[in-house]
């Protein structure tokens, strides 16, 4: 007897829908590679995106400092949908270009070289600024498909590279401590300890507490959860006043877009090493950091192969490089990879869907401006703090005991909190290198690419202006 077939219902039909679109997805970031699923991505991806959210409110602080300094306009809430929109661009192509589970923002130290050194420094415009960017994007990218990008980076050595992460966390958390009070002018010492019973100084001293507990008890999100923390007891003890609301429709960054295409028309008109110089500390720093992070991404991953390469790693930078163009188009600072993917792929991240659920959820972080604008700027303080202490870590890889990588290393590390610049400490370090490696009878090491690195910096100073 012909067994009748099971009449098809709608949740059967919605079942084998479900199934379908997850085997496609599935089958399109490859889990069955990867040893992934879809449950295990989805919290990867959550986690990345609360570890590293914190810069939806970081980085519109330190950008307001320098925007349209002779148009006083509160923009912070399209800073935020800048951030947001280019997080999420640059995210979304990680995911289904290079299908890796690497989420990208505007990063950290080099947004604070965009606003103190080239546009509060050297004076140096907002549309100017953002278009140096864009050129330092085009730049990345065609170094990228050129391959050129491995050369230059053979003729940095190591221990620059780790000095100039280690001085943009000092520098960062200098700035940080600063604008929150804890740090303030002194005629007979340049600097020196604020009132820490200001309340505003307070909170931030109790935040930077907090936000330490949180990272020792390795708390997921805990910088973001610091951020919060501090915000709370600002607004609990009427230091700040509370937020307006919690969501409202986004309005499009109108001052922001196609700002950096403005600033194209007039880039080379004032003094053309300083925007050379300008523009080459960009493409550095943009180089080196997203290298750093993504080599010790891949090896957390298991990327790296037997022979110490990461198969598919050009995909990446040019992921990082097409949103650093589309980050200064919408009105921000370089786009670059972060470490805080790292918190992602210890929740088990190893695909692209991983980066797809964190640039989801920066395009909806753009709906929560209200929210965002009434947390007080002097809250994300103990985040940059604690950055700074992350970022130090880099110098542990020098080699202290030889001068030759010690001398170089400690003027990078000392000149860029001290100069206020990012600039300058990397100048310090590419310039004594190759000098004291001479020093060392040891010239014939140096790569030429070396020496025009160093040259490039002392023609900056002797033809710069005085």
């Amino acid at each position: 007897m012909t067994q009748e077939p099971e009449p098809i219902t709608p949740a059967a039909v919605e079942t084998t829908a479900a199934g379908g679109m997850s085997g496609a997805i599935a089958c399109f970031f490859n889990f069955e590679a990867l040893s992934t699923n879809l449950r295990t991505e989805t919290l990867a991806g959550v986690t990345t995106f609360v570890t590293m959210a914190y810069i939806l409110i970081v980085n519109p602080d330190i950008l307001s400092n320098a925007i349209f300094l002779n148009e006083p306009r509160d923009l912070f809430g399209e800073l935020v949908i800048a951030t947001g929109l280019s997080a999420a661009i640059a995210t979304l192509i990680m995911a289904l270009y290079a299908k890796l589970p690497f989420a990208l923002a505007p990063g950290m130290g080099i947004n604070a070289y965009f606003a103190f050194t080239v546009v509060l420094g050297a004076g140096v415009s907002w549309p100017v600024a953002l278009a140096a960017v864009f050129i330092e994007g085009m730049i990345f990218i065609l170094l990228t498909v050129t391959n050129v990008r491995s050369q230059i980076v053979a003729a940095i050595p190591d221990c620059i590279k780790h000095a100039t992460t280690a001085g943009i966390g000092l520098f960062i958390a200098y700035i940080a401590l600063k604008n929150a009070g804890v740090i303030v002018p002194s005629e007979a010492t340049l600097t020196t300890l604020g009132n820490l019973k200001q309340p505003a100084t307070a909170v931030t001293v109790l935040g930077i507490l907090i936000t330490s507990a949180l990272i020792a008890r390795r708390i997921t999100g805990a910088l973001l959860w610091g951020i919060f923390g501090t915000a709370l007891l600002a607004w609990l003890f009427n230091v700040a006043p509370w937020p307006q609301g919690l969501f409202a429709l986004p309005q499009m960054p109108v001052d922001l877009v196609g700002q950096a295409f403005v600033g194209l028309g007039t880039l080379f008109q004032g003094n053309l090493w300083e925007m050379v110089g300008i523009i080459f500390v960009f493409l550095f720093v943009d180089l080196f950091d997203t290298i750093g992070t993504l080599t010790g991404l891949g090896a957390k991953a298991g990327y790296i192969d037997a022979n110490g390469e990461f198969p598919g790693v050009e995909k990446a930078f040019m992921a990082d490089a097409v949103g650093t163009t589309a980050g200064a188009a919408l009105g921000t600072s370089t786009v670059t990879t972060y470490i805080e993917s790292a918190s992602g792929i210890s929740e088990g991240g190893r695909s692209g869907f991983t980066a797809l659920v964190a640039a989801a959820l920066f395009l909806l972080s753009v709906l929560m401006i209200p929210f965002l604008e009434g947390i007080p700027s002097f809250a994300t303080a103990p985040a940059l703090v604690i950055v700074g202490v992350l970022m130090m870590s880099g110098a542990r890889e020098i080699d202290w005991s030889d001068p030759g990588e010690s001398i170089p290393s400690f003027l990078t590390i000392l000149m860029m909190p001290l100069a206020f610049s990012i600039a300058e400490g990397l100048a310090m370090g590419l310039i004594a290198y190759p000098l004291v490696r001479t020093f060392q009878g040891r010239a014939g090491e140096l790569k030429i690419g070396m020496w025009i690195l160093a040259a490039v910096f002392v023609l900056r100073y002797l033809l710069g202006e005085p």
